[in-house]
């Protein structure tokens, strides 16, 4: 049914009974081929609800790819979106996308499929073809330079010692400044938290130490290295915050509300900062340096006196108004009278005529 119908074979069978497949990979060792080939994934490269088979993806690689990538994640929004993506998305390569918690299992017992490393999109120099080219490209870029970049990230490692055993920069990243990677699986530490029955429960799985890659042409990067020697307190705070994201991304942040403290104090010192500025632009558009008080009350006087102004204006309009219809009278009235004078004196010539 699967190689007649594959669409009726998801629709019918794969979704009933796909993870009972998926627990026999994990299970069955000696059937894992035949069984491999009846799981079906959707992909970076095909619709939302759309799945293929592992040999379709095979058949849909580019002749240069060597290895099988997928990427484990919540949602499909969020595999998307996630910065592991970004360098697949560079070099036109498709990604596997699963979802679920037993397919991180399910990857790591499979390892290989028709002679092709499972590899997850989260590690450390995945060879992606094209990668050595961004790299020839970086030093054209701007950005940290290699010497700036060496020190900014010996200075990270050291200020997160008890977090981070290795940091470097990378050319994989192109909106993000920086990932976690070789970290263990997000969704098999969550597994592991179910069944661990040890006193101390979620306390008792410390998150080892993690390798962080940054990218030394991120604004963000830049930006902290050039205030990290003038800021050094802002400068920790920021980089703290973008481990977390980091360990966000990866699906490890244990508890997320962790970072609210830190956040707002970032959110405090941006609105600060931003009123200062606003107070300095005011300043230079307003050299006199009136108070508030002062610039209300000075409005006040001048609306007063563009009120005042604007009286007057009426009342000598109409006082205008006023004289024009008065000697408009006054010219009917002297005309009358002069009519009466020639009427009376045509009345006295006809009577001595």
């Amino acid at each position: 049914m699967a190689k007649k119908d594959p669409g009726k074979y998801i629709d019918e069978f794969y979704k009933e009974f796909g993870f009972f497949l998926k627990e026999g990979i994990c299970q069955d060792f000696e059937f894992q081929t035949p069984i491999s080939k009846l799981l079906y994934f959707e992909t970076s490269k095909t619709f939302r609800g759309e799945m293929i088979s592992l040999d379709d993806y095979v058949s849909r690689c580019k002749p240069d790819q060597k290895d099988i990538y997928y990427l484990h994640t919540p949602t499909r929004e969020t595999s998307l979106q996630s910065p592991y993506m970004e360098a697949f998305e560079k070099t036109d390569r498709e990604v596997i996308l699963v979802f679920n918690a037993i397919d991180d299992f399910v990857m790591a017992n499979l390892g290989k499929y028709e002679g092709r490393n499972l590899v997850s999109a989260e590690k450390a120099d995945i060879d992606l073809p094209g990668e050595e080219d961004r790299k020839d490209n970086a030093d054209s870029s701007e950005g940290l330079s290699e010497e700036e970049a060496t020190k900014f990230c010996s200075w990270f490692q050291v200020t997160l010692n008890d977090k981070v055993t290795g940091c470097k920069t990378t050319t994989r990243l192109g909106s993000s400044p920086a990932i976690v990677t070789d970290n263990e699986s997000g969704a098999m530490r969550r597994m592991m938290k179910l069944v661990d029955t040890t006193d101390g429960g979620r306390e008792g799985m410390v998150l080892p130490k993690q390798r962080v890659e940054l990218n030394p042409k991120h604004p963000i990067i830049i930006g902290i290295n050039s205030i990290k020697e003038k800021e050094p307190t802002l400068a920790k705070v920021l980089i703290e915050q973008i481990f977390d994201n980091c360990l966000l991304a990866a699906g490890i942040l244990d508890d997320g509300r962790s970072m609210l403290p830190r956040l707002n104090d970032i959110l405090l010192t941006v609105v600060t900062e931003a009123r200062s500025e606003s107070v300095v632009s005011d300043k230079v558009s307003d050299p006199k340096g009136e108070t508030g008080e002062e610039k209300e009350r000075n409005s006040f006087f001048s609306d007063k006196v563009s009120d005042t102004q604007e009286e007057r204006g009426q009342q000598r309009e109409k006082e205008e108004k006023k004289s024009f219809l008065m000697d408009k009278v006054s010219d009917t009235h002297e005309g009358t009278i002069q009519q009466r004078e020639k009427e009376g004196e045509r009345e006295e010539e006809g009577k001595y005529s």
